[in-house]
């Protein structure tokens, strides 16, 4: 079995520590979209300054068995749908983008999920805050790839926070990487496949040339494939 090919680029090297990089508004919100901010965040917000929870799924309710995040969820397509399909799943919405946050909030309140909370911050932080063991799952789904080689220290996915996902994880549990550009791909199964704590789970080819089952495309997988690019469907387990 061959995998995902790789750049020609020059030898994947990391930053030596983790900044935060992003934008943080686009255009003006709508005035519903506002008052969602100003009124329904503030209820789904995680405040990282304080202790976390020792049972991340006590955030949610009684009937949630298990917690996944997604970071950076963009228009919250994919979120929602995961939201709405594992009702007895809590999910933690990582996005700093003012406008991401909006649109998410329109739906989570169209259909009254109450499985969501929402961290308007880096994701990093997030993680460091996030109890040994909590997490069933982490989705990163069309990461900005920071293409040029001096801003690559700017992708998410470093050794750093491979280490900080792999101590979230529960036993068993799940990193999940959708990127329509081969260089982060590759960048991605390269930093995985040398981490102890992981192991990559495709056994043929169309296990990362297809999506997982259920798996809702989002906008900009959407638009990736209306010009031309093909997605990579990357699934690591965290070995026991």
């Amino acid at each position: 079995m061959s995998p995902p090919p790789k750049s020609n680029d020059m030898p994947l090297r990391d930053a030596p520590e983790r900044a935060f990089f992003g934008r943080r508004k686009g255009h003006k919100l709508r005035a519903h979209q506002s008052d969602l901010i100003a009124h329904l965040l503030p209820r789904l917000a995680l405040d990282i300054s304080a202790a976390p929870q020792q049972r991340l799924a006590a955030l949610f309710g009684p009937q949630i068995e298990q917690v996944r995040i997604e970071i950076g969820f963009g228009g919250g397509e994919h979120l929602i749908a995961e939201a709405a399909a594992h009702p007895q799943t809590g999910f933690i919405g990582c996005e700093p983008y003012v406008n991401g946050m909006a649109k998410i909030l329109a739906q989570i309140e169209t259909r009254g999920l109450a499985n969501i909370r929402l961290f308007a911050g880096d994701a990093s932080e997030l993680l460091a805050w996030t109890p040994a063991g909590s997490l069933k799952r982490i989705d990163l789904i069309h990461p900005d790839p920071w293409p040029k080689r001096r801003h690559w220290k700017r992708r998410f996915v470093q050794d750093a926070t491979v280490a900080a996902m792999a101590r979230a994880l529960d036993s068993g549990g799940e990193f999940r990487f959708v990127c329509d550009i081969d260089h982060y791909v590759a960048w991605t199964l390269e930093h995985l496949m040398r981490s102890r704590d992981f192991a990559w789970t495709a056994e043929r080819a169309d296990n990362w040339r297809l999506p997982w089952p259920g798996y809702t495309m989002t906008r900009y997988g959407a638009k990736a494939t209306r010009e031309g690019r093909r997605a990579t469907y990357l699934v690591f387990r965290k070995i026991v």
